[in-house]
């Protein structure tokens, strides 16, 4: 229960207050003049104090300074009968909330101290929040401390104590490769190199050369010789992301690699050993993708020793306040602002949305927010405007003409399904059951056939 200090030298108005104050919720202690205030404060260690501005014994604003310097938190009211500019503006300065004239508007008193009490519950959260995050927010840059991911924290000091082959699957913006550099760091390689590599972002055309290395003159424009991957990973961890997207001919040759521990360059005579752990990632089911003939079973069980499935952001609500507060005070660093943190409606609105970008697509959220508040809290209004729409707002259903072609319901299909996962191509994908190369693809011969016409 809040408690409230009233300071006042007249017995009525300390009875009046003593009256009317507990209905409303509040704990109340009383003092006469200054001096008793300052023992009661101490005490009792109020949350709010209601200061009559003429004291017996000292002035209204030399007790607020003293009791602002003792508790820097305490929320104050200052109250007089003989109300001046002047004097309500220095109080403000020296820390006041609020002035009220007498006799006391008890309508306005209440509204006050109502909306005081809502900020020391958000600055109770906030604190809640940085202790947290301080002591024991989650595992290593990993934030979080759901259930999920307190499960999750026990699988990766697992995989740090040994070196086992790890898959590691969820959705695109999960964390996949946070989570890999995360096992890196827990094991006795952290010392060595943590390369992750992207495969999805290499043409298909530059993946073999990339993965083994080349020699010099191996094709045309290798003018000099090229490590890959696993001779820049010796000693250390090398991940591979969206294992799924690798070509196929290069997976049997990457299985080979794996095998024997030793990698030839492209052009090359002679076999280098290598020491790697082998993570992989990927957003894919692998199981569907072995099916859709998109990645090899047989290298699909080489890494598999061990499987990690992380969980997406909807299904960890809960961590979203952490993530936010930590997010916030990353972006505070980068644009020199200094947010404080979510105001309830705000984070409420984040709690009702349905991330399919996941933990990247919060983030990116985040600091949009902390540009455009730049400091206090963030409110609702700070928020894009696909997070500012009630969670009830759902999109209308297809409805196709019979005289529509297959193919032009195929892209009307891709593209709303696009729209309802805020353009994210990996949760298009996963829903309309595709892989992200054949949304791509889809894509560009829409915009083809867009500019053809």
């Amino acid at each position: 229960m809040t408690k409230i200090l009233v300071v006042d030298d007249e017995d009525s108005m300390r009875e009046v207050l003593a009256m009317r104050l507990p209905p409303w919720g509040f704990e109340i202690c009383l003092a006469a003049d200054a001096a008793q205030a300052r023992k009661v404060a101490e005490r009792e260690r109020p949350d709010i104090a209601i200061l009559d501005l003429s004291l017996p014994d000292d002035s209204g604003l030399e007790l607020l300074r003293a009791l602002k310097r003792a508790h820097p938190r305490l929320e104050v009211v200052m109250a007089t009968a003989f109300g001046t500019i002047d004097a309500a503006v220095e109080a403000i300065q020296y820390g006041a909330r609020d002035f009220l004239t007498k006799p006391l508007d008890y309508e306005r008193l209440r509204k006050i101290l109502d909306t005081m009490v809502r900020d020391l519950a958000a600055d109770g959260d906030r604190e809640r929040l940085d202790k947290t995050l301080d002591e024991s927010a989650g595992l290593g840059e990993i934030v979080g401390t759901s259930r999920p991911m307190r499960k999750l924290y026990r699988l990766l000091k697992i995989l740090g104590a040994n070196e086992a082959s790890a898959l590691i699957t969820g959705e695109s913006g999960t964390g996949k490769e946070l989570v890999a550099r995360t096992i890196h760091d827990l094991s006795a390689r952290s010392g060595g190199r943590f390369v992750a590599v992207n495969v999805a972002a290499i043409p298909d055309t530059l993946a073999e050369s990339e993965l083994f290395g080349h020699e010099k003159g191996a094709f045309t424009g290798a003018v000099s010789p090229h490590p890959g991957w696993f001779e820049q990973a010796d000693g250390g961890t090398l991940m591979l992301d969206e294992l799924g997207e690798m070509p196929m001919t290069l997976q049997p040759k990457l299985l080979r690699v794996l095998e024997e521990s030793k990698v030839r360059r492209l052009g090359g005579t002679r076999d280098l050993p290598f020491d790697v752990r082998m993570l992989a990632a990927t957003n894919r089911d692998p199981r569907r993708a072995i099916e859709d003939e998109k990645l090899r079973e047989d290298l699909y069980y080489r890494l598999n020793v061990f499987t990690l499935e992380l969980p997406p952001l909807r299904k960890r609500l809960d961590d979203i306040p952490l993530l936010a507060q930590s997010f916030i005070r990353r972006f505070n660093r980068k644009h020199e602002t200094a947010v404080e943190g979510l105001a309830d409606p705000a984070r409420e609105r984040l709690q009702e949305y349905g991330w399919p970008g996941n933990v990247r697509e919060l983030r990116n959220v985040l600091e949009y927010a902390v540009i455009l508040a730049h400091d206090g809290m963030i409110q609702v209004d700070h928020l894009p405007r696909f997070i500012r729409r009630p969670a009830e707002a759902t999109r209308p259903p297809l409805v196709l003409s019979s005289k529509v072609t297959l193919a032009e319901a195929e892209r009307l299909l891709v593209l709303e399904t696009l729209k309802s996962v805020g353009h994210n191509k990996a949760a298009a994908a996963r829903r309309l059951g595709l892989d992200v190369k054949t949304i791509r693809n889809k894509l560009k011969t829409y915009e083809a056939a867009r500019g053809g016409e």
